[in-house]
């Protein structure tokens, strides 16, 4: 009888130990993307190849979009050599490659496959990366950029009285690799002083103090401080001008300091609560405490200059960016022009223009863009477009997803 209560103690041991075996083995399986110990700093900790669980690529949006989205990507793609060299992770590929790449979805997305067709030939023909993502979370949070259109003028007067000027003649940009191999993609702005390069002039001292005034760089004024700061957010805008006619502007350059959010700092200060924060929350905050409004811009010294386009907006790449195809991200840890796949949600609006729910939605995209708030392989920024959904859906856009980037295989 002892033998026997040992047999089955030793068969449940066993089989316990079995169980707990595959648990183990199947959580590694499962958790084949862990949160990243810190923020990634380098191509190669912003990216992992994946090797299982792929997406299902599903595409929201119309084939034209993405057609003309990737059509001006490759204005940018052309004008550098086939040889260029971008970082995909710790791989290297090609301008060439990346062309083809382009092209090479287009062509699949054009021939009507299946879904399951599709996502077996993308699984096939393509080398596909993984964002690493948030430290806490291992996913990319996704907020969201628009046009916006103000009231303008060519010249001041007691209403229109808040400029936005063109970058200055005395700003001087420094590539600090030049100096030091190890500061490659680092650079900084400054001004001359004497002999002596100091930081560029802060927000205060350009809003406050007044110190551009007088030297002709007034592109326009604006009848609102916080249009100026929300013009410098979203990086470019429609202007219109008496008698209906429109000028576009986009992004100089900045004064080098770092961006602050200022609904960050309203937060801080328990202005607004963590689950009503939102662009026109900030905006209707500013409104009714305007004694508030300088303190509270001015707290982010970061200050962004303009200039005038033919059209726009444009990215960082020089093209003009597609409202829902074209995303932002840090242009020190992604490749520039690069094919991307999203996933997060969206919101759908009711009669009223309100939000009335949430819904996940994923499609192809091209990191055109950059931005002073994107920072980090866990930050994403979608271009929406302009007109009523663009604003509300940047205004309230903040959600965690996934992102992906794709290239052919060599």
């Amino acid at each position: 009888m002892k033998y026997t209560i040992d047999r089955r103690k030793k068969y449940h041991l066993l089989h316990s130990l079995g169980a707990i075996l595959t648990l183990c083995f199947l959580s590694t399986l499962f958790a084949c993307y862990p949160p990243p110990i810190r923020e990634a700093t380098e191509p190669e900790e912003a990216l992992s190849r994946v090797t299982f669980f792929y997406p299902q690529f599903t595409d929201d949006m119309d084939l034209d979009s993405l057609v003309s989205a990737i059509d001006r990507n490759l204005l940018y793609l052309d004008k550098l050599p086939g040889e260029y060299p971008f970082s995909y992770g710790s791989d290297t590929f090609t301008c060439k490659q990346v062309k083809e790449s382009e092209k090479a979805l287009l062509a699949l997305l054009s021939q009507d496959k299946q879904p399951t067709q599709l996502n077996r030939d993308i699984r096939n023909h393509f080398r596909i990366y993984k964002a690493t993502g948030r430290p806490a979370s291992a996913k990319v949070l996704f907020t969201g950029y628009f046009e916006p259109t103000f009231e303008a003028r060519l010249t001041p007067d007691p209403v229109f009285r808040y400029p936005i000027y063109r970058e200055p003649g005395d700003l001087i940009k420094i590539d600090l690799s030049l100096f030091k191999e190890k500061y490659k993609g680092e650079s900084i702005v400054g001004r001359l002083a004497g002999n002596t390069i100091v930081p560029y002039y802060t927000r205060l001292q350009i809003e406050a103090q007044k110190v551009l005034g007088g030297r002709d760089l007034e592109i326009a004024w604006l009848k609102d401080p916080v249009d100026v700061a929300f013009l410098q957010i979203q990086g470019s805008g429609r202007l219109i001008l008496p008698g209906g006619k429109t000028i576009c502007v986009g992004y100089s350059g900045s004064n080098g300091h770092p961006y602050r959010s200022i609904g960050k700092y309203l937060l801080d200060n328990g202005f607004l609560e963590r689950e009503e924060i939102s662009m026109q929350s900030i905006r209707d905050f500013l409104a009714a405490h305007p004694a508030l409004v300088q303190e509270i811009l001015n707290y982010n010294p970061s200050y962004v200059f303009f200039r005038v386009l033919d059209k726009g907006p444009l990215g960082n790449i020089g093209v003009p960016l597609t409202p829902g195809r074209s995303i932002a991200l840090d242009s020190r840890l992604f490749p520039k022009g690069a094919l991307a796949f999203i996933s997060c949600q969206k919101p759908v609006l009711g009669e009223t223009n309100t939000i009335t729910r949430w819904e996940t939605f994923s499609r192809f995209v091209l990191n055109q863009d950059t931005g002073g708030a994107i920072r980090g392989a866990g930050r994403a920024d979608i271009f929406w477009g302009s007109g009523p959904y663009a604003e509300i859906a940047a205004g309230h856009l903040k959600c965690e997803g996934e992102l992906y980037i794709l290239i052919k295989k060599p």
